[in-house]
């Protein structure tokens, strides 16, 4: 290969070099702003806590992710989230292994992990039911309990929950209520009864109420 090619080959194939050597960066998040019952559980138990992984009846390689003490139980080493397997599988895009976690939601496990894996509980909300929009309630709480499941590729029931066509199926037609409360409908996510707050829950019914608009 003569010069000419050699540096031709070497610009070319850089950048694909660092490319594939491009790691994920994930956002500092203050552990004392994260509370366990609040923040931490609702995105394991969604992502994680499903049928075929880790809830009650599956316990996929032992583990049971559906509430703090198995969450905490192994693979949790408080303070230390580098040398804590459920960081390390969902750093890694290995869980959930379908629709990984967003670099945010990582975060938030990381610092929870970092600051002590503490068992926070009844931690203060900004949550206003007055605010009931799609784009300002409704996404966001999907997002957080349902898109772990409810997405492409491989949405479960086939049920894409990040469309609003979907979103507002499920609300017209009583479901949405109805996996939340278990009333006529298995619980939503598996296994978990009311996860959301009070709060929360009226965002959606006043957002049902309005008619499920995309606004």
């Amino acid at each position: 290969m003569n010069s000419f090619n050699s540096l031709a080959f070497i610009a070319f194939a850089a950048p694909l070099f660092f490319m594939s050597c491009k790691h994920e960066v994930i956002p500092t998040v203050d552990s004392d702003s994260i509370c366990f019952e609040r923040d931490v559980l609702p995105l394991i138990v969604s992502n994680c806590a499903t049928s075929g992984c880790h809830d009650a009846a599956t316990a996929e390689d032992g583990y049971v992710l559906t509430n703090y003490a198995t969450i905490t139980r192994k693979g949790v080493k408080a303070g230390n989230p580098d040398g804590s397997e459920l960081y390390e599988v969902i750093l890694e895009n290995e869980m959930p292994p379908k629709n990984p976690m967003s670099a945010d939601q990582k975060a938030i496990i990381k610092a929870w992990i970092a600051g002590g894996a503490e068992n926070g509980m009844n931690c203060s909300s900004d949550c206003d039911s007055n605010v009931y929009t799609y784009s300002q309630a409704v996404t966001p709480l999907v997002t957080k309990y349902c898109i772990g499941c409810h997405t492409y590729p491989g949405a479960s029931g086939n049920l894409d929950l990040s469309l609003h066509s979907a979103m507002k199926s499920i609300g017209t037609s009583g479901k949405l209520m109805g996996v939340l409360y278990g009333n006529g409908y298995p619980l939503m996510p598996p296994g978990n009864s009311q996860i959301m707050t009070d709060c929360e829950i009226k965002q959606l019914q006043k957002w049902i109420q309005d008619g499920c608009p995309e606004n």
